[in-house]
């Protein structure tokens, strides 16, 4: 996931001069202000953030990008920059900051928002909102009785140019990183070659893969589960349907969106209070209700359609281990033949 380092500087030097654009335009003249570099989208924590902001009159900076270049950015630039709260997007990103010494101690009073299996183990980030892999296919190209019960069925050649992948998003990262775990590098690089083997159709992200097996360009692609969800509130008559791999299967991974704290902020007690809001009522019920993730708080219950998932399994995944093996899967999966 992290390139080597002179294309690290240009990615650093790009995205710093954007975010401080952006700065520039958010802050607030009376000092009571939070900075944030997060890898969720405007449209997936916005509202979120303005209730916050109305809530509790702290302004909140917000500077947005890919969650694996806001952490090299927070790593480059150390204990001057000016990030408060880092919200990654995918598990990895944070992993890469906690290995990097760059995360402060979350209170236990945090900590204790959600079950032990969604939050670090050393206490430095907190999960805040979930999400399963899943199969989407489209109903008018795929009979159900074809779909597979795991992933690796998906190198059978019937398969061929069929599939929809996203090799630079930051969750298929994670997903063959926890594949890499739970099963080899060897069954991870052998399963990733069949892919492209099957002529795998490369896309810069999951709503983009949805998008194209609602067309029909692709049968099915592998995607969070929500994304699918959102694209059939938008347009009822959308082609896609979610298929969820057997339970014990690698492919049918939990993932957490994480937030924590950076070392050296000063704002730390405002930064709690962001994450307590995160992880209260309302910000959860968004999460359940709006973008149609699993809310990780106890005592919020997913959207209605959405089938359970136990996130008891997220404990099985050594997070600090995914952030250190980020950047080898990347090159698997270039290796591999998959680029997009």
């Amino acid at each position: 996931m992290f390139p080597p380092k002179t294309a690290r500087l240009a990615i650093v030097a790009l995205l710093a001069g954007a975010l401080v654009a952006s700065a520039c335009s958010s802050a607030s003249d009376d000092g009571n202000t939070l900075t944030i570099y997060s890898g969720r989208t405007e449209d997936l924590i916005d509202p979120i953030l303005d209730d916050f902001e109305a809530e509790t009159g702290i302004t909140v900076v917000r500077n947005y990008g890919d969650s694996a270049d806001l952490a090299l950015l927070i790593d480059e630039e150390g204990d001057a920059t000016p990030a408060d709260v880092f919200l990654s997007q995918s598990p990895g990103a944070v992993g890469f900051l906690d290995d990097a010494e760059r995360l402060a101690p979350l209170s236990g009073d945090v900590l204790d928002l959600v079950p032990a299996s969604v939050r670090d183990d050393d206490g430095f980030w907190v999960g805040f909102s979930g999400r399963q892999r899943v199969l989407v296919y489209n109903t008018d190209l795929v009979d159900p009785s074809e779909l597979p019960s795991s992933i690796f069925d998906l190198a059978d050649p019937a398969w061929f140019g069929r599939i929809g992948v996203a090799p630079s998003n930051g969750s298929f990262q994670d997903f063959v990183t926890s594949l890499r775990t739970t099963n080899g590098d060897d069954v991870a690089q052998e399963w990733l070659e069949a892919l492209a083997a099957n002529d795998a159709q490369s896309y810069p992200k999951n709503s983009a893969i949805v998008a194209a097996v609602g067309r029909g360009e692709v049968d099915v692609g592998l995607v969070n589960h929500y994304y699918n969800y959102r694209a059939l509130a938008e347009d009822p008559d959308h082609r896609g349907l979610n298929h969820q791999f057997d339970e014990t299967d690698p492919g049918s991974v939990l993932i957490v969106t994480a937030a924590s704290i950076i070392e050296g902020s000063d704002q730390s007690e405002e930064a709690e209070q962001l994450i307590e809001w995160l992880l209260g009522d309302s910000a959860q019920r968004f999460f359940a209700d709006e973008t149609f993730e699993y809310p990780l708080a106890p005592g919020v219950e997913p959207a209605a359609d959405i089938p359970p998932a136990s996130f008891a399994a997220v404990g099985g995944i050594d997070f600090e281990d995914l952030g250190g093996g980020l950047e080898a899967t990347r090159e698997m999966i270039t290796a591999a033949g998959l680029e997009g």
